[in-house]
């Protein structure tokens, strides 16, 4: 990469990629460290507004890091207030509930909430704005590594000299494969169909899950809509080929096949969102670090999303990075220090790894034909549903409680 050091401009941070991670690790990095931190996000979707249609489970961890940064006061929310799990054949003409989970961690505060990610996006810009943190609507184009420094080449020519670049930009991440860093998975063969439906009743705030062999249907609380009522958000895992066939079905095919999953709990139901079929795969990064480099959620891993914890595990990353940063600073040491990074990883890979291995573990658990694994896990699933401690582990666990906790996911400002 040609450049010249005397022309670019310098920078504590720069954050490659604008979603949930990387503009909450900027905002977290400017109130922890203050003005003479410099910090950029470059994202060449920072140059339209956030029109992501999806919706997504915030658990109660990654609620408290969005409180703690002043965001989530900015957005409404759908609280989850119980969940229940169901194990069946689509045949089936009954479904039968194994296992029930009250929504709260602590007293008035629901393990997970669902969002809307526009607003939360819109919300995260303008706080990161207000924050000082320089938004640059340019992807990451280039970058060579030097003893002190990364120098970065934008995609709209502008050059940067930054101490620590931090790769945020999603599974297929350019700067992740342009740092030579290797991530070692597999494509599950399923695919998940995303949409959102509006109904008669009201959900009351439950979130459902059904296991049926070919993999969860999920119908997750949305926040009622003024103009379209009783809302919910539809996470329908299929095999791929099948996936993509139900998606190009005409719409009262379609239509059909959602309501034999859906029921008739909540009543009529509506098609009241797009479509969108996403490939789903297990993969983790050899290395969430390299020099003067970090990866954080997408960019280092993708679980299935069986247990929800995606988006919440990206959020820990931020969390953990956010804290081993600030720390390092305020001692007088470098951010993109070996020995700063290398702490980041430790706390967080082997975390991830144990994630990745028990959601794939849960989905071929249950995403499969057999009638002995299906007593087997049904079994298990009415024995946590009679233990009170042990479900209020998993709850704890689901809401990213359990371990070592980074400060922000605690509701503890930097």
């Amino acid at each position: 990469m040609e450049s010249s050091p005397q022309s670019a401009q310098s920078v504590d941070v720069l954050v490659g990629g604008a979603g949930f991670a990387g503009l909450a690790l900027a905002i977290a990095l400017r109130q922890g460290l203050g003005p003479s931190f410099s910090v950029s996000v470059a994202d060449p979707a920072l140059a339209r507004p956030a029109n992501d249609g999806r919706a997504s489970a915030i658990v109660a961890a990654a609620r408290r890091l969005f409180e703690t940064i002043g965001v989530w006061q900015k957005i409404e929310a759908q609280p989850i207030r119980d969940m229940v799990v169901t194990d069946s054949r689509l045949t089936d003409v009954v479904r039968p509930v194994f296992l029930r989970f009250d929504g709260d961690v602590e007293p008035g505060e629901p393990f997970a909430h669902m969002i809307e990610n526009a607003p939360l996006l819109a919300a995260l810009a303008q706080k990161a704005k207000d924050e000082g943190v320089k938004l640059r609507p340019a992807a990451v184009a280039d970058f060579e590594f030097t003893p002190d420094r990364v120098e970065v080449r934008l995609s709209d020519g502008e050059t940067c000299a930054a101490r620590l670049l931090v790769a945020a930009d999603g599974a297929r991440s350019a700067i992740r494969e342009r740092a030579g860093i290797a991530s070692h998975g597999f494509s599950y063969e399923q695919s998940a169909i995303v949409t959102t439906v509006a109904h008669e009743r009201d959900h009351c705030g439950r979130a459902e899950e059904h296991f049926l062999p070919a993999g969860p249907f999920a119908i997750l609380p949305l926040k009622r809509d003024a103009s379209l009522g009783h809302r919910s958000s539809i996470v329908w895992t299929e095999q791929t080929q099948e996936a993509a066939r139900i998606v190009a079905l005409p719409e009262a095919e379609f239509h059909a096949e959602l309501e034999r999953r859906f029921g008739l709990r909540l009543g009529e139901i509506a098609e009241v969102g797009p479509r969108r079929v996403h490939p789903l795969s297990l993969s983790v990064g050899r290395a969430f670090i390299a020099d003067r480099l970090a990866l954080v959620g997408d960019a280092a891993h993708v679980i299935h999303p069986i247990a929800g914890q995606g988006l919440n595990m990206g959020l820990k990353d931020v969390a953990a990075l956010a804290e081993v940063i600030v720390d390092a600073v305020r001692l007088g040491l470098d951010p993109g220090s070996p020995a700063v990074l290398e702490r980041y990883q430790r706390w967080r890979r082997f975390d991830t790894v144990a994630m990745g291995i028990t959601t794939d573990g849960l989905n071929r658990l249950f995403s499969n034909q057999s009638d002995v694994l299906r007593l087997v896990r049904d079994v298990g699933l009415g024995l946590v549903d009679r233990l009170p401690a042990l479900k209020q582990l998993f709850i704890r666990e689901a809401a990213g409680l359990v371990g070592e906790v980074p400060k922000l996911l605690r509701g503890e400002a930097l």
